[in-house]
């Protein structure tokens, strides 16, 4: 499984989904690839925590 450069959906940046990630992913029955880079998702989180 090689690793595969995604572009995130908010900020348009390439990021790397690398191998380790896929198996995680795949180990916690994920099916779908990350949508957001790490710096976006963190910022999402963040965000929606903040709104609770």
């Amino acid at each position: 499984m090689p690793d595969k450069v995604i572009i995130c959906k908010d900020c348009k940046a390439q990021f790397v989904f690398t191998e380790g990630e896929q198996v995680f992913y795949k180990e916690k029955g994920l099916t779908s690839e990350p949508l957001r880079c790490p710096k976006c998702r963190k910022a999402r989180k963040a965000q929606q925590k903040q709104e609770r």
